[in-house]
């Protein structure tokens, strides 16, 4: 019985591989089209979802089980387990922040310290050196990143070219930190030590990320604030500071998850103690802003408590009458990130789907056997990468996949396999957050409170460090040559 299942089971053709992707570029053009930028509050997932029916519906066309559909499901849910738990801790900590003051002390601060002509240029380095420092693009956009774009907000200048630039800071810091997680799988997955995937990261991330910052430092000096635009921002810190009490002590919980970081504790745990801590401290700090919160019910430590929880839940709110104010703090809580979620996971179960049941190879087989030249081979690479962030949804999968395809084809080509390491960290890592549906771009718009669509076009480094990558494979700058060798096709993995 079992054999004869497994020989009634048909390879994907062509229009089958197709099919979806069409699928997919019709209804995210259509959601895109019938409501703008409102098509990330629902129709997006809805698309997502019906491409991933579509997908299924090929599978058991050709022969796979409904059972087999479900446990691709399944194990696309479990794939991002952790990005979940993530995301909430994320929103429990953007609600709590507010809360105990940690993020208006940080807009507070960094208004007198930055200076809007150079702005977006310090956002890039400082969120670079964060990253670095803890190896993860996305705790990095979601304390110190979320910081900026308040200040971004309150000194006039641009909200979506800051996000952009924190973006940009993010990944150059987690592609080139040893800590981070995405740089150990890459070298894993192609057999490279870290340290000599790292080497060779820095040759384009370098480059990559000073075209960045003249970009940004050129920006920043055409958008010079008016005499206006000071007076406003005088008068916004000065209603901040009465509605908080402003102090170096509200960093605390910022202090906390640096150091849980920092000793690689689990990030959603980290998040959340730093979240927790920051409603403890908030019950000692800002116990007037808990007060006005609450209005009032109970004493002061059932109102720190039903204060904490509400803004994990829910998120922080303000009502002061000061509109950039109030629309400064007024964020976070687990449920702001529920949408994220059901983003996530129809991409994820779509891009699994594609993955299990033949349509992902179907059509990148072709592509392989075409390329000829080594710089068509790198494109081909970055092609693989970057659609599977699209189609898949989830930047793992676009790390794995191409390592895993062409892993064999670089070896039997004399490519050394830090080549593919560098390319598919430029190609799959960095361009994740380009796509709203990504659950990188999904993260980072839902967190800094920007949409993808809107600081898509200031993201330099995401658009530079992947086309220096081919521009290299193309001329054969810095690329390494071995002696053509015949490799198994399972990837080097230790696990």
């Amino acid at each position: 019985m079992a054999e004869r299942e497994v020989t009634a089971v048909r390879r994907p053709s062509l229009i089958d591989a197709v099919v979806p992707l069409i699928a997919l570029a019709v209804l995210i053009a259509g959601s895109l089209a019938l409501f703008g930028l409102d098509a990330l509050d629902g129709p997006l997932q809805v698309a997502l979802v019906v491409c991933a029916a579509i997908a299924a519906l090929i599978a058991l066309k050709n022969g796979h089980t409904w059972e087999e559909v479900q446990s691709a499901g399944q194990e696309a849910i479990a794939s991002v387990t952790s990005a979940l738990f993530i995301l909430l801790a994320v929103g429990a900590l953007i609600g709590t922040w507010n809360l105990s003051g940690t993020i208006p002390t940080l807009v507070y601060y960094g208004i007198q310290v930055l200076s809007p002509s150079w702005f977006y240029a310090a956002t890039a380095v400082i969120c670079a050196i964060t990253a670095l420092s803890i190896g993860s693009s996305w705790t990095t956009a979601a304390t110190i990143g979320v910081g900026l774009v308040g200040i971004a907000t309150l000194l006039g200048v641009s909200p979506a070219i800051t996000a952009g630039a924190v973006i940009s800071g993010a990944y150059l810091g987690d592609k080139t930190s040893p800590l981070s997680e995405t740089t150990i799988l890459t070298a894993q997955m192609v057999g490279v030590d870290p340290r000599e995937h790292i080497k060779r990261q820095v040759w384009t991330s370098g480059p990559a990320f000073l075209i960045a910052l003249v970009v940004f430092f050129v920006v920043g000096l055409v958008q010079a604030p008016d005499v206006h635009d000071t007076v406003s921002t005088a008068t916004e810190l000065a209603d901040l500071d009465k509605l908080f009490w402003i102090s170096p002590v509200n960093l605390l919980p910022l202090l906390l998850l640096v150091v849980l970081s920092v000793r690689k504790a689990p990030a959603s745990l980290s998040l959340l103690a730093s979240a927790l801590f920051a409603g403890l401290l908030a019950a000692f700090t800002q116990r007037q802003v808990i007060a006005d919160f609450i209005a009032g019910q109970g004493n002061v430590v059932v109102e720190s408590i039903k204060a904490t929880w509400l803004t994990m839940a829910t998120g922080f709110h303000a009502d002061t009458g000061l509109a950039e104010v109030d629309r400064l703090v007024s964020r976070g809580g687990m449920a702001s990130m529920l949408y994220t979620l059901w983003l996530i996971f129809g991409a994820v179960t779509f891009g699994v789907l594609l993955e299990k049941f033949g349509l992902i190879s179907r059509l990148v087989d072709p592509m392989i056997a075409s390329a000829k030249s080594t710089g068509r081979l790198f494109f081909t690479v970055f092609a693989c990468a970057f659609g599977l962030n699209i189609v898949a949804g989830d930047q793992y999968i676009a790390l794995v996949l191409p390592a895993r395809v062409f892993r064999v084809e670089f070896a039997r080509r004399g490519l050394a396999p830090t080549n593919l390491s560098r390319l598919t960290a430029d190609s799959g890592t960095v361009t994740s957050p380009l796509v709203p549906w990504n659950s990188c771009g999904a993260f980072m718009g839902a967190t800094l409170g920007v949409s993808t669509l809107l600081y898509l076009p200031y993201a330099i480094f995401c658009y530079a460090s992947p086309a220096l990558s081919v521009l290299y494979g193309i001329t054969g700058f810095k690329i390494e040559k071995v002696e053509p060798a015949a490799l198994d096709p399972s990837p080097g993995r230790s696990d």
